[in-house]
């Protein structure tokens, strides 16, 4: 993965963000900038940018473009960790925790506000192109919004959901936004329905993969790289794909082993590592990392008609997603 250029470009991602995100009241944009200041590897605006320069754009011509997703991705945080209610995030206390719940949900709508706000005033582009970017990006709102409910309605209910059911939600909640930033970064460049086509492939397949490969570390991933407890998911009744699997391909005295920790806080720390145990055992693992490479080919293929070194940063990108262990 190309370390140094994610890195170039989440620095100067930030500094553009913190500039959107000075005004008043200081506790309003404070709250909203707070989880930006404390890192994140800028993944959204990276796929906006290279997909604007795939196509022979440049990165200032998608820069604002590239800031509104990371701005909808923060809102998303936000808003999910008051409703989880989670108090940590990146080693820091959520914006809830730290700010308070009325402040923490404003703080998120300022977030959603300026995204829009941001995107409809790029002068870089044609007013077609800025109209096809706030259509694009609100109907990728709304599909992270349908997304979460299709996550709540999964947890609260007994069934174990199917593989497609689970494909479903993780294609509006998590693929939605690497979707729609890869097609933003392309309506940058020239809004050509083709190349906008690809790259919304690209971004949606990648998004998929990045999620199948996310749940699995929440279940065998190792403690001090995650920095949460082994089987984390596992305890929280987390309905993911390698949960899934294993129940379907386990026999029943595994099976009620799973069942009798999956989402029971109360478990103990050996019962957890013994149900991961049995899953790793299974295989699980293996025939997840397969599914991921498989969205992950099928991403390669989108852009097989584009050549250069923004292409081979694209790349290099979903390896690292495939391959990762955090």
């Amino acid at each position: 993965m190309p370390m140094r250029s994610l890195s170039t470009t989440a620095k100067w991602v930030n500094s553009y963000l913190l500039l959107r995100l000075n005004g008043n009241p200081r506790d309003l944009y404070r709250a909203a900038s707070h989880l930006i200041e404390y890192g994140g590897k800028r993944l959204r605006p990276y796929l906006v940018i290279k997909s604007c320069e795939v196509l022979g754009g440049t990165a200032k011509q998608a820069l604002p473009a590239a800031a509104a997703v990371e701005m909808i991705h923060n809102f998303t945080l936000v808003h999910d960790d008051i409703m989880d209610n989670d108090e940590m995030r990146h080693g820091v206390p959520t914006v809830h925790t730290k700010f308070g719940i009325p402040v923490g949900i404003l703080a998120g709508d300022v977030l959603f506000s300026k995204a829009f706000e941001t995107v409809s005033k790029q002068t870089k582009i044609s007013k077609e192109a800025s109209l096809s970017l706030v259509s694009k990006l609100s109907k990728a709102c709304i599909n992270v919004c349908e997304g979460q409910i299709l996550d709540i309605t999964m947890a609260r209910s007994q069934k174990i959901p199917s593989e497609n059911q689970y494909i479903r939600m993780i294609e509006k909640k998590t693929a939605a936004l690497f979707e729609v930033s890869c097609a933003m970064g392309a309506i940058c460049a020239n809004n050509k329905q083709k190349d906008v086509s690809n790259l919304s492939r690209f971004g949606r397949n990648l998004g998929i993969a990045f999620q199948i490969v996310d749940d699995l570390i929440g279940i065998i991933g190792d403690s001090k790289i995650t920095k949460k407890p082994v089987g984390n998911d596992i305890r929280e009744g987390k309905k993911s794909l390698p949960i899934l699997l294993a129940i379907n391909r386990a026999n029943n005295r595994n099976i009620q082993k799973i069942l009798s920790v999956f989402g029971n806080n109360s478990s103990s720390k050996d019962e957890i590592e013994e149900v991961v145990r049995i899953i790793r055992l299974m295989g699980i693992e293996k025939i997840v990392r397969r599914k991921a490479m498989q969205y992950s080919n099928a991403a390669r293929r989108s852009l097989s008609a584009y050549h250069g070194q923004a292409k081979k940063d694209l790349i290099s990108l979903l390896e690292f997603v495939v391959k990762r262990s955090l």
